[in-house]
């Protein structure tokens, strides 16, 4: 178990970390305002997942090996830049439908559940600077006096759970700020088409980060 003593520093900083602006955010923000709520949550579950499934990789050694062997990194990252792309330009083509009522495009929705959960858990996984993060984000706050495995799986747990209760809050302000904005401002009919642009351009920054 980790020390008690540096429990609230490791929260403070994980919570400071979990509202800066990122893919997981402007997916959820997407999802809650343009579907509602309970997408967002069932992205944030997703999310959660991922982030379940990077701590029991980071407590295995695998942060370390990709570290090791730039070139598992590079082909993760790749992956990750090709599926931001994939929704920027998803995005885009429902901003374009939406706005264009002559074209005879058509809009998918995505229903199912699980189909939300899987495109929130793909969207955290792809991007292999968060497996890297959390191998060296989570060994900061381990200790020498017991073992490190059990430490980095109570932290990557905590940390992945505080994170959810994050993206929650998120999901239900952006699903009401949503109604406010189209009932308002008429701004949301241009939502999508701006989320598919900050979408691509994520996808360029990581395919072209070092």
């Amino acid at each position: 178990m980790p020390e008690l003593t540096i429990l609230p520093l490791f929260i403070v900083t994980t919570v400071l970390l979990a509202i800066s602006p990122g893919p997981d955010l402007l997916l959820i923000s997407a999802y809650s305002s343009g579907q509602g709520f309970i997408s967002g949550a069932r992205l944030a579950l997703g999310i959660f997942i991922a982030g379940l499934v990077q701590t029991i990789a980071v407590a295995l050694g695998l942060g370390q090996l990709m570290q090791q062997f730039p070139p598992i990194a590079m082909g993760i990252k790749l992956l990750g830049a090709l599926y931001l792309a994939w929704l920027g330009a998803t995005m885009l083509k429902k901003w374009w439908c939406k706005n264009e009522v002559s074209t005879d495009c058509t809009i998918s929705q995505v229903k199912n559940s699980k189909e939300l959960v899987l495109k929130g858990f793909l969207n955290n996984l792809m991007n292999p600077k968060a497996l890297l993060f959390f191998s060296v984000f989570l060994t900061q706050f381990t200790t020498s006096h017991s073992p490190i495995t059990p430490q980095i799986l109570v932290l990557g747990v905590l940390l992945s759970t505080i994170v959810l209760l994050i993206n929650l809050i998120f999901a239900f302000s952006f699903s009401q700020l949503s109604k406010v904005i189209a009932g308002k401002f008429q701004l949301g009919r241009h939502f999508d088409g701006l989320l598919g642009v900050l979408f691509l351009a994520l996808s360029a920054r990581l395919a072209t980060s070092k």
